[in-house]
């Protein structure tokens, strides 16, 4: 699993059969205190992020072992959102 910042959204009219009606968010991953790098991503929501919000992402074969995305053609998927993190006793993120 990975930390990761939402920062958009992706509509996909055209998409596989077992990816309608899921939403498709943009992701960067992000260091303990939310600083996202690296290039956008675009990842299956499983639990209502939005925009801004520190998530929980997990990639690979572990992404299609949730009920939502079981035997779906996905590679990244957003299994929770972030309240806070603590990093050697120090709060290094929380939510607004």
């Amino acid at each position: 699993m990975q930390i990761a910042l939402v920062i958009g959204s992706a509509v996909a009219t055209i998409k596989d059969e077992m990816l309608h009606g899921r939403k498709l968010l943009l992701v960067r991953v992000a260091d303990e205190t939310g600083a996202p790098s690296g290039p956008p991503l675009v990842a299956v929501d499983t639990v209502s992020a939005g925009a801004g919000d520190l998530v929980i992402v997990t990639d690979g074969s572990s992404a299609r072992q949730t009920a939502q995305t079981q035997h779906a053609p996905v590679d990244l998927v957003i299994v929770g959102v972030i309240d806070s993190l603590e990093v050697g006793g120090q709060v290094t993120y929380r939510k607004a």
